[in-house]
């Protein structure tokens, strides 16, 4: 991604029959930077996801990655971006290896039915020694941990090295430590993919690395708050969000809610 390509939304609605998913959203994300998109579920956060991957299509507004001031035909927009969504089902063969599933990456297939050349048996090979999977590189996909899918499935996204690199919820249902490897990973790709963009969509701010540079926190489809973590994640923003009344701490660069349970009578 050249230091002109943007990533951009420009006041994007989603209309299905007679209900608007998101409303009237701005963003734009640029190479070398962490956006992480938070709300309660049904605030329209896989929508985004989406619009960003060029796989939905605005009902108004424009969403586009924009080389130089001209944006990209859609065709290229998917070649510049991955989008990874655990918890989607796709139907990978439990036996095949991480391994295996890394290689389908070059060829967006789910079995590997071409012969991969050395540059990307390489590029395989180092991929599984920045996820941490190189013991488990030849294991049946099927008996991998949770986590151990997770970070097979990113591996998988940027075997290509996209432009745009989309998280939809890599976390969730994954234990502390599982968790932890995975936000490690995500800022081991932000430091060492200079010329990448990173889109990191969750419910918790506990999951947010500490090289964030911008949030954007949904409700109701629309945008309710929108800048840089100090900004965005305040006490006030984040009760009215999630309709209950929490604190927002932050320690080591990472930001974390407390919800007293006093708050419970008010639920």
């Amino acid at each position: 991604m050249s230091a002109d390509i943007r990533a951009v939304l420009e006041n994007v609605s989603v209309r299905r029959g007679r209900r608007w998913i998101v409303r009237d959203v701005s963003l734009e994300l640029r190479e070398r930077s962490i956006t992480a998109i938070i709300g309660p579920n049904g605030s329209g956060k896989s929508t985004i996801a989406r619009l960003l991957a060029g796989q939905l299509w605005p009902t108004e507004g424009t969403a586009s990655i924009v080389p130089n001031g001209d944006p990209e035909p859609a065709a290229v927009v998917k070649q510049l971006t991955r989008l990874v969504q655990p918890a989607a089902p796709l139907d990978f063969d439990p036996s095949i290896s991480p391994r295996q599933i890394i290689l389908t990456g070059f060829f967006g297939t789910l079995q590997l039915y071409d012969k991969p050349t050395r540059a990307m048996v390489a590029r395989t090979r180092k991929l599984l020694e920045v996820f941490s999977l190189t013991a488990v590189a030849d294991s049946q996909y099927g008996l991998l941990s949770t986590g151990e899918k997770v970070r097979t499935l990113i591996a998988r996204a940027l075997a290509i090295r996209p432009k745009l690199l989309i998280l939809d919820e890599p976390t969730n249902g994954l234990d502390l430590l599982a968790r932890e490897q995975v936000l490690m990973t995500i800022s081991r790709i932000r430091r060492s993919a200079r010329d990448m963009a990173i889109v990191l969509i969750t419910h918790h701010v506990e999951e947010l690395p500490p090289e964030t540079s911008q949030v954007l926190i949904l409700r109701e489809g629309q945008v309710f708050a929108q800048g840089t973590p100090a900004e965005a994640l305040r006490d006030e923003a984040m009760s009215k969000a999630y309709g209950i009344k929490v604190e927002v701490h932050r320690r080591q660069g990472r930001f974390y809610t407390t919800v007293h349970p006093r708050a419970w009578s008010e639920i």
